[in-house]
């Protein structure tokens, strides 16, 4: 049985600014999964940078609101909201609220730094 706790995984920040820390991953771990599971955090005010994955990823909100950005598409995003990102696809969240944007992000395959790039 693997149990990993949130406070036990270290914080950093991705290459889209966000802070990240990741809760699993079949590469980390020694675990059958396709996806890799992760918690994310953007302080109020901020975005993260504009990026895409080859692969599709979801995110779901935990705490705060905020503005997601897919393509040419801008939604707002409160807690309880699951948000699907198609591959390849551009992508970007701001935090408009004046708390902490809080959300898991899943990453189907995996997430792999390869697989990503981030737009200047």
């Amino acid at each position: 049985m693997l149990i990993q706790n949130l406070n036990d995984c270290p914080e950093f920040i991705a290459g889209d600014g966000t802070q990240l820390r990741e809760l699993l991953h079949p590469d980390k771990q020694p675990i059958a999964l396709r996806y890799s599971l992760a918690h994310a955090i953007v302080p109020p005010g901020q975005t993260s940078i504009p990026h895409s994955l080859t692969t599709s990823e979801v995110y779901y909100i935990l705490e705060g609101t905020g503005e997601m950005h897919i393509d040419e598409e801008t939604q707002p995003v409160a807690p309880g909201d699951a948000i699907y990102i198609p591959p390849d696809a551009m992508q970007y969240i701001h935090n408009n609220g004046t708390i902490p944007l809080v959300f898991l992000c899943i990453v189907d395959p995996a997430w792999r730094k390869e697989d990503e790039t981030v737009y200047p």
